[in-house]
């Protein structure tokens, strides 16, 4: 049975249609020049929440219309946050998100900015989601996972099929992975309709998870570790979206944070929009693997813009 169809994702389409942002696929030359390859940009950093995110919470939230009395609660690193919180304030349904201490001050304040109560806990990602998942406990909230659900995934994957629209003739793409929910709705959009295509995601090499539960064949977690990316930094993956990635992904490519530095740095100077950094590991990944790439038709996700202002000072 599958967990996730390509008709769950049309389905997810049709409901979000004109509640979020068809964002454009802006063609990259002056980028696409330097690498030898013809380059996309899926510009989800000009969504609403200025993150690819709310796609998959306006798609979840219809479905718990009704169904969540208390309200609904998660953990973020703060981009799910965010898409949680303006979903469900369209909807008139209280949220709660927590977010752990390292999380940048400026998802902070949209969170409270879109109407929701905002808590601080624990050192990571990890330690935000078990203390989340004790007060949807406690609270009778509705808990809505940021990337181990189908719903969320659908969502996502609307992404896919907007790359398919606008270049039919897409020989790869490329977008970032942190738990897993992106990649796999891209994955079913995708090798479901044009198996031919090259999907490849693109991690951090300090959380290498879903590189990890491929390798091993099974969901895995990896050690804490240390990234200016904080919407990847995930240690475990979610147990579905790595049954999808392990029957069709053709590749993952890992990058460190210089490599992140350098593609922010180019996006900002060369196409003129500011990524943040989960939203550059794609062209972070381009960057390191150009021989990979010579002379073919490239998307890349650059999945968000919510960048932390101080980061953003020492980039520029």
């Amino acid at each position: 049975m599958n967990i996730l169809t390509l008709k769950d994702i049309r389905r997810a389409a049709d409901e979000i249609r004109g509640k979020v942002i068809r964002t454009p696929l802006l063609d990259a030359r002056d980028i696409a020049s330097d690498l030898g390859c013809g380059l996309f940009l899926k510009l989800e950093n000009f969504q609403l929440t200025h993150a690819f995110k709310i796609r998959g919470n306006m798609n979840k939230i219809r479905h718990l219309q009704g169904r969540c009395p208390n309200g609904v609660i998660t953990a973020s690193s703060g981009n799910h946050g965010q898409g949680l919180a303006l979903a469900a304030a369209l909807s008139k349904i209280p949220a709660k998100i927590v977010l752990p201490e390292a999380s940048p001050q400026t998802k902070r304040d949209a969170i409270v900015g879109y109407g929701a109560e905002l808590v601080i806990h624990g050192s990571d990602y990890h330690a935000a989601s078990e203390y989340a998942h004790a007060l949807a406990e406690a609270e009778g909230r509705t808990y809505v996972h940021s990337f181990d659900d189908p719903e969320i995934m659908a969502g996502q994957g609307t992404i896919g099929l907007e790359i398919l629209e606008d270049l039919p003739e897409v020989e790869m793409v490329f977008a970032p992975i942190g738990g897993g929910g992106l990649i796999s709705g891209l994955l079913i959009a995708i090798k479901e309709t044009h198996p031919s295509v090259r999907v490849i995601g693109v991690q951090t090499t300090a959380f290498a998870s879903m590189a990890e539960s491929v390798r091993l064949g099974r969901c895995a977690s990896v050690p804490e570790g240390k990234t200016i990316a904080d919407g990847v930094s995930v240690r475990r993956p979610g147990e579905l979206p790595v049954e999808i990635v392990r029957k069709y992904i053709d590749d993952i490519w890992l990058v460190d944070d210089a490599d992140i530095r350098a593609a922010m740095k180019l996006l900002i100077e060369r196409v003129k929009i500011i990524p943040e950094p989960a939203g550059a590991v794609t062209l972070a990944g381009l960057l390191t693997h150009r021989d990979q790439i010579a002379g073919k038709k490239i998307a890349a996700v650059v999945s968000g813009g919510n960048v932390d202002n101080d980061l953003l000072k020492e980039i520029i």
